[in-house]
């Protein structure tokens, strides 16, 4: 594919987001329940295309994190059907008055939610990335552009015809709502886009988004690694506190929010950790732990400083005793990733202090990391999870990909009225929303 046809892409994208942005709700509903039916009824055929992609995934040695994420079942097709509905129950984020006032008398200013345009989504591995991504753009008015990574080829691409063909069943709504690029080249090409294209949202490695992020003059919503803790506090319950980081690590380690440090207190880390280490084991982890750790579970690997900066996305775990809350929340906000982590305690006033003071998108007090989801918080999905700090944050739904306009309703007035010596004055009157 040569720059010119990656522009023609960018371009038709572009026409299809000035059309989506006025679609009714009723027409965004209907076309996001046609590609939920695509789905289901083409089960066979993805699961058909994703054993193409797995065989060719272990053939060129992709790393057992990324075949996780890639492999699907039905299970998970149907769980991409169910997302695309979870959508189609959520409330229209375009259109909604967020401010009105009163300037003077005939003059009023209003503040409405629009689309931002066209998205730019890079992602690696995920295939269940494309229709999340996909049904959320679409209810939030915006076309999308996919780059999938080249291990989930055939199952993205067949995806991602599924969801054209239902679009293109409903009346007024652009086929050019979703597209895919293919190659590393055209997702070059497609960062140079910056007329047609609003906004590029990479899902990888620091090194991938940073390599974005100096490549385009596009503005880039960063959706990075996960770096995750837990910590136990001395008033942690420990039955509590086992479920909890067990599930944090087990329930599905490839994910970004897998914890992948655990912290204790070294007041309880000599009656909690046997049976944590007993477990974990159990379950094939390997354990790498500071000297602390190594005096309690002398068969423990020690851990390496690279380990409290790496996001394995697999059954490793590091470890690591504190002396308290201060050095806890201090460690996670020197190594961490901005992205989730939990205290596991009894104490609320220790609790509190962890959920203020710790700087990730995601915070969370007696629970697992897994929850920071998009699905799980009720945003329908999420088109990923960001650790940036710009107008959106943590697990990013609609309200993520919408941004505002202001609307100035006059009856002929003029600024030179509200200049001089004998100037109007604003009345600046806060007026209802709804």
């Amino acid at each position: 594919m040569t720059i010119e046809t990656v522009t023609k892409i960018a371009v038709t994208a572009k026409a299809a987001a000035l059309q989506l942005a006025h679609l009714s709700t009723d027409v965004k509903n209907r076309t996001l329940e046609e590609m939920a039916s695509a789905l289901e009824k083409g089960c066979a055929s993805i699961l058909e295309a994703n054993a193409k992609d797995l065989e060719f995934a272990e053939k060129e040695n992709v790393a057992g994190p990324l075949i996780a994420r890639l492999r699907l079942n039905e299970n998970k097709v149907m769980g991409m059907v169910k997302g695309i509905r979870s959508v189609v129950r959520l409330k229209d984020p375009v259109g909604q008055k967020q401010m009105a006032t009163e300037m003077d008398q005939g003059l009023t200013l209003y503040r409405l939610t629009c689309p931002i345009g066209v998205i730019g989504a890079i992602f690696e591995s995920r295939p269940d990335a494309v229709p999340q991504i996909s049904s959320l753009c679409l209810k939030s008015g915006n076309a999308v552009i996919l780059k999938g990574g080249r291990e989930a080829h055939n199952s993205n691409k067949i995806i991602v015809s599924l969801i054209r063909e239902a679009i293109d069943k409903i009346d007024g709504v652009p086929v050019g709502a979703v597209q895919m690029i293919e190659t590393r080249s055209e997702v070059a090409d497609m960062l140079k886009e910056e007329k047609n294209i609003n906004l590029i949202i990479p899902r990888g490695s620091n090194e991938f988004v940073k390599y974005i992020q100096e490549n385009t003059r596009i503005p880039v919503l960063g959706h990075s690694e996960g770096i995750c803790h837990g910590y136990i506090d001395s008033k942690a319950d420990s039955k509590k506190a086992i479920a909890v980081v067990l599930d944090s690590k087990l329930q599905y380690p490839a994910a970004c929010n897998a914890m992948e440090t655990l912290l204790v207190h070294e007041d309880v880390a000599q009656d909690i950790l046997p049976t944590l280490s007993e477990q974990f084991c159990a379950k094939n982890v390997e354990l790498v732990g500071c000297e602390g750790v190594q005096k309690i579970i002398p068969d423990i690997k020690p851990a390496m400083e690279v380990d409290w900066d790496t996001e394995y996305t697999d059954l490793k775990l590091s470890v690591r005793v504190v002396s308290g809350l201060a050095e806890a929340i201090e460690f996670i906000n020197t190594h961490g990733s901005g992205h989730t982590d939990s205290i596991i305690t009894e104490d609320a006033s220790s609790a509190e202090q962890f959920l203020n003071e710790v700087d990730s998108s995601s915070v969370v007090w007696n629970a697992s990391t897994r929850f920071a989801d998009g699905f799980r918080y009720g945003l329908g999905a999420e088109v990923g999870i960001s650790t940036n700090k710009t107008h959106a944050r943590g697990p990013v739904g609609l309200d993520g990909l919408i941004i505002y306009k202001y609307k100035l309703i006059g009856n002929g007035q003029t600024v030179a009225e509200y200049s001089g010596d004998d100037a109007r004055e604003f009345k600046h009157k806060p007026l209802p929303t709804s």
